[in-house]
């Protein structure tokens, strides 16, 4: 299972990100990806900044057409995220990365699509093998 942080989709989408190449090349390989609901308004506003509108709502599109999974498992996810906010209060780690976390211990991720190496690297997550963060690794 691969679950996706909100800097992996932006390096998906975006060709003149340093990781796109990886990236893609990963989804090409295994589109099955699942996207956490919270990393949604984070890659809007990301990308209708830095990508424009037209972009925002291609991936808006891509959404509604099934290209991705989206787990909107509120309940089932913020008990496990809240958790990580208090045990790694000094990371900062922030919600919507502590979602993608309890996510992928609830589908026993392999691989978590992540750019930010700060916060999945110090956090020890209830997986066994740790999942692989591309494009880090």
């Amino acid at each position: 299972m691969i679950v996706a942080d909100t800097g992996g989709i932006i390096a998906l989408v975006n060709s003149q990100d340093r990781h796109h190449a990886a990236v893609r090349k990963l989804y090409e390989r295994d589109p099955s990806w699942i996207l956490p609901w919270a990393i949604l308004p984070e890659i809007d506003y990301l990308v209708s900044r830095r990508m424009g509108d037209l972009v925002a709502r291609t991936f808006a599109t891509d959404l509604k057409d099934g290209l991705f999974v989206v787990d909107a498992g509120v309940a089932k996810d913020l008990p496990r995220a809240v958790e990580l906010l208090g045990k790694y209060a000094g990371l900062e780690l922030g919600l919507v990365d502590a979602v993608v976390m309890a996510q992928a211990e609830r589908h026993r991720a392999r691989i978590i699509v992540t750019t930010d190496e700060r916060h999945f690297r110090a956090v020890k997550l209830r997986i066994q093998p740790p999942p692989r963060l591309v494009p880090l690794d």
